[in-house]
C-alpha cells in the first residue's frame, strides 16, 4: 500500500440546475397545451395590466408578451397612466373579469402609491389569477387543495427539483425569506411533498447553523450574498431566487456561488436560474385557468 498522506480527495462538481432549459422544455408542453385547446375551440388568451411608466416594469411586460407569442397564447396590454384612479382601474379589472375571451389576468407590480395593491389583487376573479395571489388561492394551496393556480416563481422552483430528481420527501428544507410571492407559498409547495420545512427571515437567530442543517436550501431574501457558501452542508441542493445587482453592475444571487457550489451536489446559477422559470410557470397558469373553461 502507497502512503496515502496528502493525498487529495475529488469532489465531483455539482449539477448546474439549468433554468433556460428547464424553461424550455416547459413553453414546449406549454405549447401543445395551447394547441389541444385551440382544436377545441378555446383560444388562451392572457392580459397584463400596466400602470405607469416604470421601466423595469416595461422590461418585463415586454418580455411576457413575447413568451406568449413564444406559444401561441393570445397576450393584450392595457397600458395606463400613472394617474389613473382606483375607481377605474376597479372598473377595467371588472370588465375583463366579465370577458370570456381572457383568460388569465397579471397586474404588473409597482402601482401609483394612491392605488390600493391589495384592493386591486383581490378584485381579480381568483379564475382568471395567472399570477397566483389572491387570497382564495394562496388559502387553497395553503390547506392542499389541487389545481388552484400556484404562484409563479416557488411553482417554478419545484419543477426545477423535480427535472434535478430531487425529492424533498423526509428532507429538510429550509426557505430563507417569508414574502407573500415566494416565501410563504414555497413554503408551502415543500410540506405538500413532505419535506420538513424551516422558514428564516432577517430576525432569524443563528442563521448559518439553521442552513448547515438543511438538505435543500430555497435563498429569497433579497440580499447579495447573504448566505455564504461555507454555510452550506455537504451535498445540499441550493436554489437561489435572489437577483442583485451590485456596484460595479455584476448580477448575484442571495447566495455566495462559487463558495457554495463547492459543497452543493445541485445548485442554480444567477442569472439563468430561477428567473427563466417564473416567466414560463405564469404561462402554465394561464393555460391551465383556460382549460378550466372547458365543458
Amino acid at each position: 500500500m502507497g502512503d496515502t498522506c496528502g493525498m487529495l480527495f475529488y469532489t465531483p462538481p455539482p449539477m448546474i440546475i439549468d433554468g433556460k432549459q428547464i424553461a424550455a422544455k416547459v413553453k414546449a408542453e406549454v405549447a401543445e397545451g395551447v394547441k389541444a385547446l385551440k382544436a377545441k375551440g378555446v383560444h388562451t388568451g392572457l392580459t397584463v395590466v400596466r400602470v405607469g411608466e416604470d421601466p423595469a416594469s416595461a422590461i418585463y411586460v415586454r418580455g411576457k408578451r413575447k413568451d406568449c407569442e413564444e406559444v401561441g397564447i393570445h397576450s393584450d396590454e392595457h397600458h395606463l397612466p400613472a394617474t389613473v384612479t382606483q375607481a377605474e382601474l376597479l372598473a377595467l379589472i371588472a370588465k375583463l373579469n366579465a370577458d370570456p375571451k381572457v383568460h388569465g389576468i397579471l397586474v404588473q407590480l409597482p402601482l401609483p402609491k394612491h392605488v390600493d395593491e391589495r384592493a386591486i389583487l383581490d378584485a381579480i376573479s381568483p379564475a382568471k389569477d395567472a399570477d397566483g395571489f389572491h387570497p382564495f388561492n394562496v388559502g387553497a394551496l395553503s390547506i392542499g387543495i389541487p389545481g388552484v393556480p400556484r404562484p409563479c416563481t416557488p411553482a417554478g422552483v419545484m419543477r426545477m427539483l423535480e427535472e434535478a430528481k430531487v425529492d424533498p420527501k423526509g428532507k429538510r428544507a429550509i426557505v430563507i425569506g417569508r414574502s407573500n410571492i415566494v416565501g410563504k407559498p414555497m413554503a408551502a409547495m415543500l410540506l405538500e411533498k413532505h419535506a420538513t420545512v424551516t422558514i428564516a427571515h432577517s430576525r432569524t437567530q443563528d442563521l448559518a447553523g439553521e442552513v448547515a442543517r438543511a438538505d435543500i436550501v430555497v435563498a429569497a431574501i433579497g440580499k447579495a450574498e447573504l448566505v455564504k457558501g461555507d454555510w452550506i452542508r455537504e451535498g445540499a441542493v441550493v436554489i437561489d431566487v435572489g437577483m442583485n445587482r451590485l456596484a460595479d453592475g455584476k448580477l448575484v444571487g442571495d447566495v455566495e456561488y462559487a463558495a457554495a457550489a463547492r459543497r452543493a451536489s445541485a445548485i442554480t446559477p444567477v442569472p439563468g436560474g430561477v428567473g427563466p422559470m417564473t416567466r414560463a410557470m405564469l404561462l402554465v397558469n394561464t393555460v391551465e385557468l383556460a382549460r378550466r373553461t372547458l365543458p
